[in-house]
């Protein structure tokens, strides 16, 4: 028995080896007891077994032919339906990246933005400051010149 098979494939298989050996054990025993039996009747019913577990055993081999086909497409279905949960991870995983990718850029445009306002709030502060020092020497300049008359 394959190790690797899927629960459901071990199950069927154990299911058909069962049966197929339950239905074999079954027609052998039929046929043993028709064996002591004698004459004509003895031997179409001889026959009759023997067909019947000829049957028995090509019943039993559909089965397992109609249960490997079965689990084969549900196999088959699970791979198409893995593959496909994988493409759509992928896809995800790519617009995750794109929208990671866009917030960066824009991160950068707002830092590009914030410290180009920071030098502009900078450089008012420090004309500010320029305009008020030439005030006060003004001043102390006016004060001068009244003082010095």
């Amino acid at each position: 028995m394959n190790r690797l098979a899927l629960p459901e494939t071990q199950i069927l298989e154990r299911a058909m080896k069962i049966r197929t050996l339950t239905m074999s054990l079954l027609a052998a025993s039929l046929l043993v007891g028709l064996a002591a039996c004698k004459g004509p009747e003895a031997e179409q019913a001889r026959q009759d077994a023997a067909q019947a577990a000829d049957s028995a055993g090509v019943a039993a081999r559909d089965a397992v032919d109609r249960a490997a086909a079965a689990t084969r497409e549900a196999t088959d279905e699970a791979a198409v339906a893995s593959r496909e949960a994988a493409a759509d991870t992928q896809q995800a995983l790519d617009r995750a990246a794109d929208s990671t990718a866009a917030a960066a850029a824009e991160a950068k445009v707002a830092a590009k933005d914030a410290a180009a306002n920071a030098s502009e709030a900078t450089a008012t502060a420090a004309q500010n400051v320029a305009d008020k020092a030439r005030d006060v020497a003004d001043d102390a300049k006016d004060n001068a010149d009244h003082g010095n008359h």
